[in-house]
């Protein structure tokens, strides 16, 4: 049997393993079953890619999308790993021709969706071939509690019932509590280990903004941050979907739409896109979900406020696979949280998976209010303890000043009282505010003792109270009302001066110099010597003519990561090439003269 760290060296060009990798790698090794948590990006695959070729016999991976296996697949192939896919893409042809070798043994791993899996014709396949292993990933869509439900991992179990000596390799990156548990009952993994590798992704800025003039604050975020560079924006709705990205095509990007109600001939294509070009922003829905391990999307933008902690954590988590630096940007209204709650109401779920999903929006709802260290109340939520403020989020470079702002409270929520508990946030402001219109004066709320009593505060000012409120739980979005404010079951507390209640009050204009440091701090990464930069993007380019000629993706011949450590060291030969970063044996038999060629080139020049 060969030895991991010889497999890690020789095929994945890595002088070291990550974390808990070496020992979820042995345990595996001894037969062992196990559920493993690792942050997206923090090399999952390697747990069950190293065990498969150092097993003998082959790994089956259990993978929920034809994309997601299809990339794997292609990855390894430039490894000179024998791996293949079975899906609905595949000629029955080709199909046999998988096949033929799965039970030849000539395929160290082959990926395959639960629902093909568990049909009896391959079921009957797998019991003519000598497996090793099998790999479940994306494991939380096992549980009802998790963000992405698919109700065929449930018969994931005849896994262990037919074959109980081949063992079992679970992975997820995103499972909090409820969602681990329910991963090991489902998957009868009880008497297996659980592995907690952590959720922390250092690389990645968190910031969140206030939802208004969002098209105005994506777009300065773009050209200061992000220009020329890999992204996705994610939108709740179809229509804002193919608005933005328009949108973005007349400001000059390169951006394409993505959701469901597209021909899937049409998302295939802009897919394709997104993965085989530089530069290209991504505009979706949560359709464009799982599977996505592109790993230089620099940035993930939320137009619209996720579900739960999970699924920000999930989407985010898309950006900087290669841990290079990358952003997570979220803006979120007060309309937000009606939308989400709509969404919720209206499901067909059971009362109880209803109360759930209620609270992790709570939960989400403080996180984007939060006067603390964002990253410390995100690894919260998941159990897991920053003991230091990370100093890589908006409320580190910019600490958020509080304010009592329980006379603040009392006026918002009076106001929504004596309005009739049916006007939205805008209305009751403007009401505050003493704005004269015929709307107010056709109520006569002109007349209300709570008319102009909040001219201290601007309009601004305002709606980040209210959606603090909100936040709360103090108030509560009227969906039947169409968006109306309700007092909360907790007002009256705050209204008789019980309750003392405490606001972030939100950042202005960055003074000059405050700005100039945040953009230095959170700018994209660029190397300072012009010569570097050079050498850089002439690797880039001899990178995409290679990624062309093959017709992959440029990521899988070699990660950004890669390209900034030969621009670093500067290799002069194919040995000093073989001591870098992710250079295994087949890419460097396969592209090291190329890359040497560039760096020799530019050194001249």
């Amino acid at each position: 049997m060969r030895l991991p760290k010889e497999v890690l060296k020789e095929v994945f060009g890595f002088d070291s393993f990550r974390g808990l990798q070496e020992e979820i790698i042995e345990h595996v090794l001894d037969g062992g079953d196990a559920l493993v948590l690792m942050q997206t990006g923090g090399g999952k695959s390697l747990c069950y890619q190293i065990p498969a070729l150092c097993l003998n016999g082959i790994t089956v991976v259990v993978s929920p999308l034809i994309a997601l296996m299809r990339d794997q697949v292609e990855s390894l192939k430039q490894l000179g790993v024998r791996a293949a896919g079975l899906n609905s893409t595949l000629t029955l042809t080709e199909s046999t021709q998988v096949e033929q070798s799965m039970v030849s043994g000539q395929l160290d791993l082959v990926y395959v969706s639960p629902e093909r899996l568990l049909t009896k014709t391959f079921l009957d396949l797998l019991n003519r071939c000598d497996v090793a292993l099998f790999a479940i990933d994306e494991a939380h869509c096992v549980s009802q509690w998790g963000h992405d439900f698919r109700p065929e991992y449930l018969k994931l179990t005849t896994l262990h019932e037919r074959f109980p000596q081949v063992p079992r390799l679970a992975l997820t990156a995103t499972a909090d509590g409820p969602t681990r548990r329910d991963i090991l009952e489902r998957l009868s993994l009880q008497a297996g280990r659980l592995f907690v590798a952590g959720f922390n992704r250092p690389n990645i800025f968190y910031r969140v903004v206030s939802k208004d003039n969002p098209r105005k604050k994506l777009l300065h975020f773009l050209e200061s941050e992000h220009s020329g560079e890999s992204g996705i924006i994610y939108h709740l709705s179809r229509s804002k979907v193919e608005d933005t990205s328009q949108w973005l095509v007349d400001q000059g990007y390169s951006a394409l739409p993505y959701h469901a109600g597209m021909s899937k001939k049409l998302r295939e294509k802009n897919q394709d896109r997104f993965f085989k070009e530089e530069g290209v922003i991504m505009v979706a829905t949560i359709a464009f979900g799982m599977g996505i391990d592109k790993p230089d999307v620099r940035f993930v933008a939320h137009m619209d406020l996720p579900k739960s902690m999970e699924s920000y954590y999930q989407e985010t988590g898309r950006a900087g696979r290669d841990g290079e630096k990358s952003t997570a940007w979220l803006a979120y209204g007060v309309g937000d949280i009606g939308k989400i709650i709509n969404f919720i109401d209206i499901s067909d779920s059971p009362v109880e998976q209803k109360r759930v999903e209620r609270q992790k929006l709570e939960k989400l709802l403080g996180y984007c209010e939060t006067t603390l260290c964002r990253r410390q109340v995100l690894l919260e939520y998941f159990g897991e303890t920053l003991k230091q403020p990370c100093n890589n989020c908006d409320t580190c470079l910019e600490p958020v000043e509080s304010f009592d702002g329980t006379v603040a409270a009392q006026k918002a929520l009076s106001c929504a009282y004596r309005t009739g508990e049916r006007f939205g946030t805008m209305y009751i402001i403007d009401v505050l505010l003493g704005v004269k219109n015929e709307r107010i004066q056709s109520f006569d709320h002109d007349k209300l003792s709570t008319y102009g009593i909040g001219r201290e505060f601007s309009k601004e000012e305002w709606r980040s109270i209210f959606r603090q409120l909100v936040a709360m739980g103090l108030l509560k979005v009227d969906i039947e009302g169409h968006g109306g404010l309700r007092l909360g079951p907790n007002h009256r507390p705050v209204l008789v001066g019980e309750r003392t209640i405490h606001f972030r009050r939100d950042a202005g204009r960055l003074s000059k110099q405050k700005k100039r440091k945040a953009e230095k701090q959170l700018g994209k990464s660029t190397f300072n010597n012009p010569s570097d930069d050079a050498l850089f993007q002439a690797l880039r380019a001899c990178r995409m003519d290679l990624a062309q000629e093959q017709g992959v993706p440029p990521y899988v011949i070699f990660h950004d990561s890669a390209l900034s450590d030969m621009v670093q060291n500067k290799p002069h030969t194919l040995e000093e090439f073989s001591m870098l970063h992710g250079v295994g044996e087949a890419k460097l038999k396969r592209y090291g003269n190329d890359f040497l060629t560039v760096i020799l080139e530019e050194l001249q020049n």
